[in-house]
């Protein structure tokens, strides 16, 4: 704006006290207009400045929050840092503690100290999270895996992450990070060792499914075991029940011509047999001579 009003003045005619009381003025509201946009600069929302002067550095105590802020021009001007919280993956390749190779990711959500962003700027400078996190990851990775077999990791996630967790927090404070939050996003390993555990898994379901077949074999010979016992038993209570009263076979005989009788009755069809040999002879005398043959038998 000021080049503008010297060449604005530069082509006004010269001559008379007036004109060159009025290029005096224009240049000065130029000049007062360019060291006041200069001045002044805003902190947006999420956002923090700190100053740096040509004449003493970084101002150590100075941490400026959102909103309008002035400054010295030419001589100060400002640094900002965006402190709301932003996702970072890494990925390290290490190994277990029975030497198995664990390639495993970290989603980490990071943001700087507020309080310490001028040592920050000092040490480290606007790209903090390049510098440090990639390093100091794989330091935490590679240590804390360590302590746990490739099948404890998979089983013991939880407890894993928590380690992870805890460790990384504590070795970002050095370096003035804070970590909102620590997460195993992957974790895998070689091909060779999947196979194995695949193969392993496949034998334990192959072991397991012989050892219920086994099972199952015992239990239907117990079952056979059982059913002819209980046959046996049967039969020698029938043959005593025989032996002490006839008259128990005359009941079965009634019981079958009981059932036979009432299959008949609702059959649709016209059967004309022997009542001898379909056991529906009741009144005959040759119904009872079966079993009085049998009770005079004992008897003698």
């Amino acid at each position: 704006m000021a080049q503008n009003l010297r060449d604005f003045a530069s082509r006004m005619p010269a001559g008379g006290r007036g004109a060159g009381t009025a290029l005096k003025v224009l240049l000065g509201a130029g000049a007062l207009m360019y060291g006041v946009k200069e001045s002044i600069y805003t902190v947006d929302g999420g956002q923090r400045a700190i100053i740096f002067s040509r004449l003493g550095g970084v101002q150590p105590n100075t941490v400026l929050a959102e909103g309008l802020h002035m400054r010295l021009p030419w001589f100060q001007y400002p640094v900002i840092y965006d402190i709301r919280a932003k996702p970072r993956k890494i990925s390290s390749l290490t190994g277990s503690k029975d030497l198995q190779m664990v390639n495993i990711s970290l989603r980490v959500l990071c943001r700087p100290n507020a309080l310490t962003l001028p040592i920050m700027y000092q040490q480290l400078g606007l790209d903090y999270d390049e510098r440090v996190l990639p390093s100091i990851v794989n330091e935490v990775l590679k240590s804390v895996v360590a302590k746990f077999n490739a099948s404890q990791l998979i089983v013991q996630r939880a407890q894993v992450s928590l380690l992870i967790r805890r460790d990384l927090t504590e070795r970002a404070k050095d370096f003035n990070i804070i970590l909102d939050d620590v997460a195993i996003t992957e974790l895998s390993f070689s091909k060779e060792y999947t196979a194995a555990v695949e193969s392993k898994q496949v034998a334990q379901q192959e072991a397991q499914r012989a050892q219920f077949l086994v099972e199952k074999a015992k239990q239907e010979q117990r079952q056979k075991i059982v059913q002819a016992e209980g046959e046996a038993a049967a039969a020698s209570m029938l043959g005593e029940a025989l032996t002490k009263n006839p008259g128990y076979l005359k009941l079965r005989k009634i019981r079958a011509a009981q059932s036979i009788a009432k299959t008949m009755s609702v059959s649709q069809n016209r059967i004309y047999l022997n009542s001898d040999s379909l056991v529906l002879n009741l009144q005959d005398e040759s119904f009872t001579k079966g079993s009085d043959a049998v009770f005079l038998s004992q008897k003698k």
